[in-house]
């Protein structure tokens, strides 16, 4: 996570911690009100663990290597004898 990433989680915490002030002042010591504020600071406490000592990143995975064909007209006979197999084309005549 980006130190911009980080910043933002904080910013994001901030506006919620808002919101559960203004719950709080509206609704008073309520059990949902109050289980609100607990999560807010088990999010808090997870921010600042993940802030100090980050987990391992993911590696992810080599995309596959896309081939362009191109969309010039091709050679009839260098698709002779190929199989439709997939395409949906049960209706047509196969090719020789």
């Amino acid at each position: 996570m980006t130190r911009s990433e980080i910043a933002e989680l904080r910013y994001a915490v901030g506006q919620l911690r808002q919101c559960v002030g203004a719950l709080r002042t509206h609704y008073g010591d309520d059990n949902t009100v109050r289980r609100l504020e607990n999560d807010l600071e088990r999010l808090v406490i997870d921010a600042d663990e993940f802030e100090h000592t980050p987990p391992a990143e993911v590696v992810t995975q080599r995309q596959q290597e896309t081939i362009y064909v191109p969309d010039a007209k091709h050679q009839e006979q260098d698709w002779l004898g190929a199989q439709d197999e997939g395409l949906g084309f049960h209706s047509r005549p196969r090719t020789k």
